[in-house]
């Protein structure tokens, strides 16, 4: 996020889109909606009739897939009108002639002819979004989770700098992180191209400064694998062992069959957990790891602030410590690593890690710091860009929209997108172990709207075979008031009636997320 959760109430219109809030962030939400209290307007941009749409002044509901043709039809009304921040583009932006340019075409009527958003309904919004004094953007993996996703954030940036929402209290561009310390892992190089703050592993003086506070040398230049291309490797026989730490790939992984083929040709698979999943029930050894509430150390959250975790009951068994555990595979295989505990290792990070560099176990005692934070007397950093951006004037791209790696046809006629529901969390390690969760929310069920319904000749509780060009699932039909004529919802928490069987492994080229989002499939009575 470029600014705070409470920076949400201080805008004068936020634009949320892709993002199910009140059920994937519901404490998030309560900022969101407290703004609407306020007077502040909330325009929900979503191919689902979400709860959050009961609080918008205005929802726009885009056909999936579509987000780049409808945030440009936004740029075309703003720039023919003349109502973009001219001072803003000229003093800190680059490139706006070729953003111009592409965005031409992106009529308010080409614009409903892509995305089925009216073209009146775009006019306003457009109108609305530069007019304001100042305007949030709220996404989340409706966003990422295309084969465009990278080209759809990018686009989202554009229209935050044409209207110079950006480096300022109540505006900016901010992804809501699905889990609770999943800015943290990115932060500490957990991706595979970077180290800590997203320290190129192909920059010289990056290694050369991390090989002498590790005592090393000849660490590779070469980026590793993403998650997505490991499970391919994995299947043509490249990859032959993966140590998987806290995560159920064989629930969340797209193409489930596929997957679990990849998995299932490896020559060896350790999975670290905290419970049994599905994905250990396929490894040769599990590491039993402890939990949040046993453990010390930080979480950073989605509003880049660093904050203590604190151990508050003792793990059972021989449960042991994440890192505890990689330490002492790290000496069987003939590095000494060792820690005295967690503030040690905080220790290590923050002088390996420019943007940590200020932030002292004792300095977040009681309340968290925003990195970047540079050093000792520095108060951290609430709100990014506020005067110039990281690679000093920001970059427009011109961006054209691109369809989705599978529409409908005449055999699959549907298109199904995935999400999670408020009572279950990712695959149900943690959530479904607690029995109100589970009868609040016990099973899978496939969302459609009356008239889809209605043509189906299907109620809901009925059972329904859906199916895709990968897979098949059976499940019990939801008609539901959040969903429209054509999409088809299923969350993706369980495991019997895995909607992952079904979506498409096809990536964004850049990050190399699967189109989650969209696919093509069928629906009929069930035949068992």
């Amino acid at each position: 996020m470029t600014n705070t959760v409470a920076d949400i109430e201080t805008s004068e219109l936020i634009l949320v889109t892709g993002s199910n809030t009140t059920e994937n962030h519901p404490v998030l939400s309560t900022f969101v909606k407290r703004a609407v209290l306020k007077d502040k307007k909330l325009y929900v941009i979503d191919p689902r009739k979400v709860k959050l749409t009961e609080h918008a002044t205005k929802w726009l509901r885009p056909t999936p897939g579509t987000d780049i043709a409808w945030i440009n039809g936004l740029m075309n009304v703003i720039i023919k009108e003349n109502l973009h921040d001219k001072a803003f583009v000229e003093s800190r932006t680059e490139n706006f002639e070729a953003l111009k340019e592409i965005v031409e075409k992106y009529t308010p009527d080409y614009v409903e002819a892509i995305t089925g958003i009216n073209a009146a309904d775009l006019i306003d919004a457009a109108r609305e979004f530069a007019g304001a004094r100042v305007a949030s953007i709220l996404y989340c993996m409706g966003i990422t989770q295309h084969t465009c996703g990278t080209d759809n954030v990018k686009s989202l940036a554009n229209l935050s700098m044409l209207c110079g929402h950006l480096g300022k209290p109540g505006g900016g561009v901010n992804p809501l992180r699905g889990q609770n310390n999943v800015q943290g892992a990115c932060d500490m190089g957990g991706l595979p191209n970077v180290f800590t703050a997203y320290q190129l592993v192909s920059n010289d003086d990056a290694r050369n400064n991390y090989e002498k506070a590790w005592n090393t040398e000849g660490m590779s230049a070469t980026p590793g694998l993403p998650v997505t291309e490991m499970i391919q490797k994995a299947y043509e026989g490249e990859v032959k062992s993966l140590f998987i730490i806290g995560e159920n790939p064989m629930v969340s992984d797209p193409d489930l069959n596929h997957a679990r083929k990849a998995l299932a040709n490896l020559d060896f698979l350790v999975v670290q957990d905290i419970f049994k999943t599905e994905t250990t029930a396929m490894a040769d050894v599990v590491l039993p790891a402890v939990c949040f509430a046993e453990k010390d150390g930080t979480f950073s959250n989605t509003e880049r602030r660093v904050q203590r975790v604190r151990k508050a009951v003792e793990a059972p068994g021989e449960a042991k410590q994440d890192w505890e555990i990689i330490c002492e595979i790290a000496k069987k295989m003939g590095y000494e690593m060792a820690y005295e505990n967690s503030e040690a290792i905080f220790k290590e990070i923050a002088a390996v890690t420019p943007s940590y560099k200020g932030i002292t176990w004792d300095r977040i005692k009681k309340i968290g710091i925003h990195w970047p934070c540079p050093d000792e007397s520095h108060e951290g950093t609430p709100i990014l860009h506020t005067t110039q951006f990281t690679r000093g004037r920001g970059l427009f791209h011109a961006i054209d929209h691109t369809p989705p790696a599978e529409l409908p046809d005449e055999n699959y006629p549907y298109i199904l997108t995935t999400g999670r529901v408020l009572y279950h969390y990712h695959t149900g390690t943690m959530t479904m172990k607690t029995d109100g969760l589970n009868m609040l929310s016990p099973e899978c069920f496939v969302e459609i709207s009356s008239n889809d319904a209605g043509k189906l000749g299907l109620d809901t509780g009925s059972m329904v075979d859906v199916s895709s060009r990968r897979g098949k699932i059976s499940a019990k039909l939801k008609i539901s008031a959040k969903a429209v004529d054509g999409t088809i919802f299923i969350p993706f928490h369980f495991a019997k009636a895995a909607a992952n069987e079904l979506t498409n492994a096809k990536l964004d080229p850049i990050a190399k997320i699967p189109e989650f989002k969209v696919c093509a499939i069928k629906v009929e009575p069930a035949t068992a």
